[in-house]
């Protein structure tokens, strides 16, 4: 007898099928000031580095919120956790749509970071728990792309509907969105396949071997990052999340669209075309990227990570240099380097499965995920300070000088991202005693 695990049938992609949704939503919840940094800006009277610490700390939540979600998905499987963290981001977005003091916005963002990060460590959770292990690394992949479509409803849909009602209908909308796709997650996905009976543990099931094993992780926290962190395996996946997506992270979630019109000069229409490109390009770069990580897991740091880092540093240098506004095809350029940096940043969950031991791939998954985050969190927040620095910190005083110089203070986390991820990946091939299988 075959089992779900061995041939997926119409359920268990339903059940992935949902929670690729629930990861759209919670794109569309992480980056909906994307479009409207210029309105919130005057909503709330801020200055560029007080808009920064809206993102900031919502980041700050979700990175911190990473290891304590990877136990509790441990020990409450997925279903929950995405119901619950629908609801967090709901109620962040209630709370953001009646804002208009900053520190009440702030209160807002923490609840959309809590929540945020509960949902896609629990999408990775369902494919590991639903599907055999030769397929993760393709679901993997297609669930960061699909996902990345909600940063096009966050900038154009979104956009428009707050210029075309008003901040707190827009807003309002995106709780009620949240609330709906709580009720549909809880209703539809569960934690582990029918023939798995007992609801007190999960099981990983070795599809070569058959092999199967109990996954727990330590109760006490502290124990279970410091064993999980103590891998270098982990590590070489921790940092190579946070070398690859933070820039694209940072531009789609705040800054990209300030650039492109008080910036560059571009219609808002066009900005928001241009910024679209971004979710384009990382869907088609997506099976490229995670084709040839399948194709060569010995090389992907030294092929597909590092040359990501370099490729994008050098594109955002060439767009900073250049004597007066950046061409379109430049700026078409530097959507594409971003855009690399999504599927990019996916090997590094390669590196947690491959390397971590089973009983601790949740915390060590947990780890990975916070890397790309706390280099987001530390690029919007230099942006955000550069441009005060240069007295170009409110809509008004923006300018193409002050933003190009800002976008440059990026370039120092890609060097310590680069130069960890050499340095991981060699500990880690000494650690298994060479390099992984093909």
């Amino acid at each position: 007898m075959i089992s779900s695990l061995e041939r997926p049938g119409w359920r268990t992609w339903t059940l992935w099928g949902v929670g690729v949704l629930a990861y759209v939503v919670s794109i569309v919840n992480r980056t909906s000031l994307s479009a409207v940094g210029v309105d919130a800006a005057t909503r709330f009277q801020a200055d560029a580095s007080a808009l920064s610490m809206f993102a900031v700390i919502q980041l700050f939540v979700y990175g911190a919120m990473q290891i304590p979600v990877g136990l509790l998905l441990d020990r409450f499987g997925a279903r929950p956790m995405i119901a619950i963290g629908m609801l967090l981001m709901a109620a962040g977005q209630l709370v953001m749509a009646f804002a208009d003091a900053v520190g009440i916005g702030i209160l807002a963002r923490v609840l959309i970071g809590a929540g945020d990060a509960m949902i896609f460590p629990s999408v990775l959770r369902v494919i590991a728990t639903w599907f055999p292990a030769q397929r993760a690394p393709v679901l993997v992949q297609l669930t960061g792309i699909i996902g990345q479509l909600g940063q096009i409803v966050a900038v154009v849909p979104l956009a428009a509907l707050l210029h075309a009602t008003s901040w707190s209908v827009a807003f309002g909308s995106v709780a009620g969105l949240g609330v709906l796709f709580a009720v549909l997650t809880y209703a539809i996905i569960r934690n582990r396949p029918p023939e798995r009976r007992d609801d007190a543990v999960d099981t990983s099931v070795d599809t070569q071997t058959g092999t199967i094993r109990v996954v727990t992780s330590a109760a006490d926290l502290r124990q279970g990052f410091r064993e999980s962190w103590a891998h270098p395996g982990t590590r070489l996946g921790f940092w190579s999340h946070f070398a690859t997506p933070f820039a694209g992270t940072a531009f789609m979630l705040l800054w990209g669209f300030p650039f492109l019109t008080a910036g560059e000069g571009l219609p808002p229409a066009t900005a928001s075309g241009i910024m679209t490109l971004f979710v384009l390009f990382g869907i088609v770069s997506g099976p490229v990227i995670g084709a040839l990580s399948s194709r060569h897991p010995r090389r992907r740091s030294r092929w597909l990570v590092l040359p990501t880092v370099v490729f994008q540093a050098l594109v955002w240098i060439v767009v900073a240099a250049w004597p007066g506004p950046a061409p379109l095809w430049l700026l078409i350029v530097l959507m594409f380097a971003l855009a690399t940096g999504g599927p990019a940043s996916m090997i590094a969950f390669d590196h947690a499965r491959t390397f971590t031991p089973s009983h601790r791939l949740s915390t060590a998954t947990g780890i990975v995920n916070g890397g790309g985050f706390l280099a987001a969190l530390l690029a919007i927040l230099f942006i955000g300070i550069a441009m005060d620095v240069q007295g170009a910190g409110t809509p008004d005083t923006y300018s193409l000088d002050a933003f190009r110089l800002a976008f440059l203070t990026q370039v120092p986390l890609w060097l310590l991202g680069g130069i960890a991820i050499v340095v991981e990946r060699g500990r880690t091939i000494r650690h298994v005693g060479g390099m992984p299988p093909r």
